[in-house]
């Protein structure tokens, strides 16, 4: 059973390789970008929070975010899976390693991928083009890689100085068929 977490700058190309693994290796990719968009089309006050939040490039409460995902990793704590946007800050990661243990459960690999700012601002803004994604603007990029680098940077480097065996930088600025080839390189 495979448990992976991947960090990297909103861009970097996470969900793009979360997903491929996941299929790669038959578990469960669980977003909290997709969980928290799907979210957005609910018509409830959590949806119209969330998307005052999301819309201004901040990052969604600890609170919420733990429940989001400990609701879903409950589901999936025997399947194995995958996990991309979570933990980004200390707190959630302090919750998750805790419901791990309480479930007798651990993260088999951490992947980190790296990024120059000005390549994944280019990636982004094709993106959003692409998709069609209103949350993908240079104002909302400059906000959320702030974000990254006062929290989620944090915690990768918490990650990688706690697990350093389990831990591994990506060079983000590869192809995504390099990226993922190093990646599945690794879970060999």
């Amino acid at each position: 059973m495979n448990n992976i977490v991947f960090f990297g700058p909103p861009g970097a190309g996470k969900g793009t390789q979360a997903k491929i693994i996941s299929n790669f290796l038959k578990v469960s990719h669980l977003s909290t970008g997709d969980i928290l968009r799907g979210k957005l089309n609910d018509k409830d006050n959590l949806a119209i929070e969330l998307k005052k939040i999301m819309s201004s490039g901040n990052l969604v409460s600890d609170e919420i975010l733990n429940s989001i995902v400990s609701s879903r990793l409950v589901k999936e704590k025997n399947n194995g899976f995958i996990l991309d946007g979570y933990p980004r800050t200390l707190n959630q990661s302090e919750f998750l390693n805790k419901f791990l243990s309480d479930n007798s459960t651990s993260i088999n690999f951490i992947f980190n991928i790296q990024i120059d700012f000005n390549i994944l601002t280019s990636r982004i803004l094709k993106r959003s083009k692409e998709e069609n994604r209103e949350d993908d603007n240079i104002e909302v990029i400059k906000t959320r890689y702030e974000e990254y680098l006062n929290s989620t940077q944090k915690v990768s480097n918490y990650y990688k100085n706690q697990f350093s065996t389990i831990f591994h930088e990506i060079d983000g600025s590869l192809q995504i068929e390099e990226i993922t080839e190093k990646i599945k390189q690794i879970l060999k």
